[in-house]
């Protein structure tokens, strides 16, 4: 064979092994890469069962401010009785009351009893890793959190009624929000929010303070009241810019601005939702910043409820607990997040008396089986309005996602 017709069947098979990997390329890899980007994106989905729970006894809610879910996915719901009319005063439920996942009642308690103060204005509930029942109080004297058993048998008081003197009280609480105990370091990380401007830890058996930190790492401060009507200064590393933030700070303010709820994830940060400022913070145990993400930036009173947002977080029950759910308290709705980037990834609900969506939206729990509970605490007596109510949001797998 000449060396002409060698080199003309070798550009052959070269032109043959080029078409190949072309087709390799073009046909081949997306096949096998779709499947992964499919399931990337795959996403929790819920439906709401409408029917949930069972209240006993022609018993009356008050305005249903918390939830928590117990190891043995009993739902524990926080109520407040006094905020009923006075004509159903008569039929009003004991402000705690324990469910079954299928929403048949199992015991309520609560109330004023020997020992411990209890909070005028029932606001946050939480079951820890023991078995105890953590319960919070935002009226302006609720400077305490309690802790008792399930039965309702006291167990701890931290803090006294009427007796905050500020941030730097390490003795009392002001008005806490919301209370979350870790079990690696059994220590219980309280927003201090409505009063105060700060999460503070204590030890979940003693009581004893253990640390406390602001926004950004910042140290909490108390608000002047003679600089109540100045303007936040943008872009300050100052504690003292203590004012929501101005839209064009991409920031926001370094201060907390009413710290409703703080969570711990498995690998211990934690997540703390500045309902004021519209975002959720993370941090690691020991209150050194990590990230931050803003929800719902642009929602502003009177034509975005009361122009607050980030009300609460629960963490998908997965080990690497990898989605993390906000609930947006004027804009109506849950987003779904990437735990780790902090992602936004869809939302839904919206603002409407219908089941399966929110008319403020307070506070939210997850089971073991990805089940979300919410609680509402409309108060509007002249019109009537709903919601004073629980949902539970049945987790129903995993989907693509939807379109919002």
């Amino acid at each position: 064979m000449t060396p002409e017709g060698v080199w003309h069947i070798v550009l052959l098979k070269v032109k043959k092994l080029e078409n190949l990997r072309s087709i390799r390329r073009s046909t081949w890899a997306p096949l096998a890469a779709e499947p992964r980007n499919a399931r990337a994106r795959e996403l929790p989905v819920f439906q709401v069962d409408p029917s949930w729970p069972k209240i006993p006894n022609n018993w009356v809610l008050g305005e249903v401010s918390s939830v928590s879910v117990d190891a043995q996915d009993h739902v524990w719901m926080l109520q407040r009785p006094r905020t009923l009319r006075p004509a159903q005063k008569s039929q009003a439920a004991p402000p705690v009351l324990e469910f079954d996942a299928a929403g048949n009642f199992i015991k309520a308690w609560g109330g004023s009893g020997d020992g411990y103060e209890w909070p005028l204005n029932e606001h946050g509930i939480f079951l820890d890793y023991k078995g105890n029942v953590w319960i919070g109080g935002n009226d302006k004297s609720d400077n305490q959190l309690l802790k008792f058993t399930q039965d309702g048998k006291f167990i701890l008081q931290i803090g006294h009624s009427g007796q905050s003197k500020g941030n730097k009280d390490t003795n009392n609480l002001s008005r806490p929000a919301d209370a979350f105990v870790y079990p690696k370091t059994n220590e219980v990380f309280v927003a201090d929010g409505y009063g105060n401007r700060r999460v503070i830890v204590f030890d979940a058996d003693t009581g004893v303070f253990k640390r406390m930190w602001g926004a950004f790492g910042n140290q909490p401060v108390d608000i002047d009241p003679n600089q109540a009507a100045e303007q936040p200064a943008r872009g300050s590393a100052d504690p003292a810019a203590i004012h929501p933030h101005d839209p064009k700070d991409d920031l926001g303010s370094q201060q907390f601005n009413l710290v409703h709820a703080a969570r711990v994830s498995n690998d211990g940060l934690v997540y703390v939702s500045d309902r004021g400022n519209k975002r959720v913070q993370v941090f690691t145990i020991d209150g050194k910043f990590l990230k931050q993400v803003f929800i719902g930036r642009d929602c502003e009173t009177p034509k975005c409820g009361n122009g607050q947002t980030t009300a609460s977080t629960a963490f998908s029950p997965d080990p690497q607990q990898q989605f993390l759910y906000v609930a947006d308290r004027s804009e109506g709705r849950i987003l779904v997040l990437e735990r780790k980037t902090l992602e936004i990834l869809y939302s839904f609900g919206k603002l409407s008396q219908a089941p399966g969506d929110f008319n403020i939206l307070h506070h939210m729990s997850i089971d073991s089986k990805g089940n979300l509970y919410t609680t509402e605490v409309n108060d509007n007596f002249t019109a009537g309005e709903c919601c004073r109510r629980i949902q539970k949001f049945v987790f129903k797998g995993m989907s693509p996602a939807p379109v919002n």
